[in-house]
């Protein structure tokens, strides 16, 4: 990224329900989240959700965020609750596991 400022970025810590798990939604994440330059991670819950923290500018993220309610082709999202807050300095996009 160009601009060293951090006035611009923000963070969307996501929680994603639906059939989610099984169906590359993880992998798709992070392909796309480092396609837009997006820090962060991924990683599926014990209860079939899954979770992600987006880092970046606030376009971007809010791309991440809109690109979550349909995830990966073959995933059938339900609902998409996520929460904003300031960047903790996520550097690059990982799954967690």
């Amino acid at each position: 990224m160009s601009d060293s400022s951090t006035d611009d970025r923000t963070r969307a810590h996501v929680f994603v329900s639906g059939k989610v798990q099984g169906v590359y939604y993880r992998a798709n994440t992070r392909d796309t989240a480092r396609e837009k330059g997006v820090d962060g991670w991924v990683q599926n819950l014990s209860d079939g959700r899954v979770e992600a923290v987006f880092e970046g500018p606030e376009p971007t993220v809010e791309e991440m965020v809109e690109w979550c309610h349909t995830g990966s082709p073959a995933a059938d999202v339900d609902d998409v609750n996520v929460e904003y807050g300031t960047p903790e300095g996520e550097d690059g996009f990982r799954i967690r596991r």
